[in-house]
């Protein structure tokens, strides 16, 4: 997909940028760029003269005060795992990469804080806190490759957002580098402070197109002394709703995580993953897995159980498997964290990051499901993800033996066809992977006008000449 025809750079300027970081850390050859120019799920391949890889903010700093200057546009990096195409350079953009800026200043745990640089994988930033007795709690499949400085740019959401929030939830303080090359030096520990507009927010989820994330302060909360895993079998998602409602009466906040699966999915990752078993005797329709956690040693496990029990009583609960290991409890979570990756096996794959209320859940996925098979018939919907928030990862298999491409045709019919269901139950068309270039048309058609009119508005306050991420969120001015 291109805006317009490549944008072409000149020679010596590329010298100009090269300089700042030094040849070792300037990539030209087509080679050594393909990591930074192809998606991980091959929706995109883009192209570009030069990879920066910046050691420093100040580096960052004069990049941009250069291309700001030149009116060279930017594609900010973290760890290349979006899933929209707003880290590709789509039209020959210079890529920043900001892997190289990994290093995490500061664990505090006294007052459950950490600074991390914008580089720093969300593995390390977790294994940083779990040092000091913290937990960072946020968690993504791909937590080794994906950046702080990505999730906060795409206000990354995970499978812990239902008991912790999304990124945004998990920030205090940040640091950005704006357009022009000046820093936003804003980076507190403090939960309190009234001293005007909070800034940092205009950063987080802006997808780089307002100014490039750098460092941040993060929120870490006590690491919980018992967890308990349940994978549950349920009649429904109605029933899958009615036992997250007795599971937080029960449990309150310690309800980390909730996730719905399908059978059709359960049935891929059996097929496709290996040392994997279905952890329960009968198949059935629906799943639930259900996390509980907690600050103190003993008694969790009589809690789960007692949710179950009631659970069981009310029809709510078909059939359940408590995990009585570690490594049980992460055999259940492998099988969830496969479902997007299996998926390839299938052949083609419709693809929908929605959310809507948690009540509305069920009604969307039968009128949804009514949605995709009118359009396709044979289509097979294959929805999962995270129940406790309302965010549902609404994919669609092509029909057993179509031909793929056939099928991905009806891309954009599908996405208008599932859209459309969501707007119904006053949802969201990106719940957790941002807008980038695969949503940027749609926003017009589901966002208030004033409310886009003013990001239309801040982006040309804080980037007069659109350099930093063009036709990302937003489409160019023509």
């Amino acid at each position: 997909m291109l805006d317009k025809l490549p944008h072409s750079i000149d020679p010596t300027l590329l010298t100009r940028f090269a300089t700042i970081v030094g040849d070792k850390y300037a990539i030209t050859d087509p080679q050594m760029q393909a990591p930074y120019v192809v998606e991980r799920r091959d929706m995109f391949t883009g192209r570009t003269p030069l990879v920066l890889r910046p050691g420093s903010v100040a580096e960052v700093a004069a990049i941009l005060k250069l291309a700001n200057e030149t009116a060279t546009p930017i594609v900010p990096q973290g760890g290349n795992t979006g899933l929209v195409g707003g880290q590709t350079p789509i039209n020959n953009e210079i890529v920043l990469s900001l892997n190289r800026l990994d290093r995490i200043r500061e664990v505090d745990p006294t007052s459950n804080t950490m600074t991390c640089e914008a580089g720093v994988t969300l593995q390390r930033a977790r294994e940083a806190a779990a040092a000091a007795d913290r937990l960072y709690p946020q968690l993504l499949p791909s937590e080794g490759t994906c950046t702080i400085g990505g999730t906060l740019s795409t206000n990354a959401g995970g499978t812990a957002a239902l008991a912790h929030g999304v990124t945004r939830a998990h920030v205090l303080g940040i640091e950005v580098v704006l357009a022009d090359g000046r820093i936003l030096h804003d980076l507190n520990k403090l939960k309190k402070d009234n001293t005007g507009y909070d800034l940092k927010n205009l950063f987080i989820g802006a997808e780089g197109t307002l100014g490039i994330v750098t460092a941040a302060v993060l929120r870490l909360v006590p690491r919980p002394r018992a967890i308990e895993t349940a994978f549950v079998a349920v009649p429904s998602p109605e029933a899958a709703v009615a036992l997250l409602t007795v599971a937080t009466e029960r449990a309150g906040g310690g309800v980390t995580s909730y996730e719905l699966m399908p059978r059709l999915g359960l049935e891929l990752a059996l097929r496709h993953g290996s040392g994997l078993r279905d952890p329960l005797a009968t198949s059935h329709q629906w799943y639930v897995l259900i996390e509980l956690s907690s600050q103190h040693t003993s008694g969790l496990r009589e809690v789960i159980e007692e949710v179950l029990a009631q659970a069981l009583q009310r029809g709510l609960v078909v059939d359940a498997a408590i995990a009585d290991s570690i490594e049980q409890a992460k055999t259940f979570w492998r099988i969830r964290e496969m479902l997007g990756e299996v998926q390839r096996h299938a052949g083609g794959s419709i693809k929908h990051d929605i959310s809507v209320p948690i009540a509305a859940v069920p009604a969307f996925l039968k009128d949804a499901h009514a949605a995709a098979v009118a359009l396709v018939p044979g289509a097979r919907p294959m929805p999962f993800g995270h129940l406790g928030d309302g965010n549902i990862h609404y994919n669609v298999l092509q029909p057993d033996g179509a031909d793929k491409a056939d099928y991905l045709a009806h891309w954009d019919a599908m996405n208008a066809a599932i859209f459309a269901v969501v707007k119904k139950y006053g949802g969201s068309i990106s719940a957790e992977h941002g807008v980038g270039v695969v949503k940027r048309d749609l926003l017009p058609l589901v966002k208030d006008p004033v409310a886009l009119e003013l990001m239309k508005s801040l982006k040309r306050m804080l980037d007069p000449k659109g350099i930093l991420n063009p036709g990302k969120v937003l489409a160019r001015d023509p």
